[in-house]
């Protein structure tokens, strides 16, 4: 979405300051955008599309006043309203979180190490990172014999049974993931027998989860065969920054019947080690390297 430009006449109302430099409206700001963005930030920490009325006691504001604000900020593409009346971040919102985290330095130095790995191993390749809704895909970089998948840039994975949600389930704070894994498991009991049968591999409790969470830490590897997608294998790699922290997972997936997900394959061993380079490239040193 690209904004217009200001009409050249525009009258941008500048006064110099006490040194004669026209910036002092920068420094003083305009209350009405601060005011407004207090919206957008409370959506922006909630888990889901919220209310009007609970929009506006969260902000706080008045409710009408959060409606004017809301009504531009939809004309904008910041926030969209569900067919239920309840508000959320909008496309544009999207946008522009997707763009500021491409610019930032894990993500320009894993873009170009997924397109080079994507050339190699010759399946599709992708980055995820933690957002406010859970895991969300923030980059692609499609095989040659591209898989027919409904995934697209923003979407956000599954806590359960997503290979990439589990890598998000071993290493982040259980604090912070603890209510996206409890909303699924709620899906999953309010689903009853349906949810074992069409998919075996989908944990059924937390305890079940975390035993799963433990064996991607003592593996450093998750994979999926159709969890998410029917048909298609997934295998999914924590990155590390050079805090020692989780902040990004590479995604390598393909059709089951070319993506092979055993174990010291092939196929795992370059995945591992170019999770191993991208995480020593952001500063990462692992606990067992050697010491210069």
């Amino acid at each position: 979405m690209t904004m217009p430009p200001l009409p050249a006449d525009t009258d941008l109302d500048l006064e110099p300051d006490a040194d004669g430099e026209l910036d002092a409206p920068a420094r003083s700001g305009i209350q009405s955008i601060e005011v407004g963005f207090r919206l957008l930030e409370v959506l922006t920490h909630t888990t889901g599309p919220m209310m009007l009325r609970d929009l506006a006691r969260a902000a706080p504001m008045n409710p009408a006043k959060a409606h004017r604000y809301l009504v531009s900020f939809a004309r904008l593409g910041l926030v969209t309203q569900t067919p239920e009346g309840r508000y959320d971040l909008g496309p544009f919102a999207l946008e522009m979180g997707l763009v500021s985290l491409n610019r930032q330095d894990p993500m320009r130095r894993a873009r170009p190490a997924a397109a080079a790995l994507r050339d190699e191993i010759d399946h599709t390749v992708g980055l995820a990172v933690w957002g406010n809704q859970g895991p969300a895909i923030v980059h692609w970089e499609e095989a040659s014999h591209p898989v027919t998948v409904s995934l697209r840039l923003g979407d956000v994975m599954p806590m359960l049974n997503s290979a990439t949600g589990r890598v998000f389930g071993a290493y982040l704070p259980r604090a912070q993931t603890r209510s996206f894994i409890q909303r699924e498991l709620d899906r999953i009991a309010a689903q009853g027998e349906s949810a074992d049968s069409e998919n075996p591999e989908l944990p059924q409790t937390l305890e079940a989860y975390d035993a799963i969470c433990a064996d991607v830490r003592l593996r450093g590897v998750s994979r999926i065969h159709g969890g998410v997608l029917p048909g298609i294998n997934a295998m999914s790699l924590p990155v590390f920054d050079a805090n020692g922290q989780l902040c990004l997972v590479l995604i390598a997936l393909g059709a089951q019947s070319t993506f092979d997900t055993t174990w010291s394959s092939p196929l795992e061993r370059r995945l591992r080690l170019a999770a191993q380079q991208l995480s020593a490239d952001l500063g990462y040193v692992a606990p067992n390297a050697p010491q210069c």
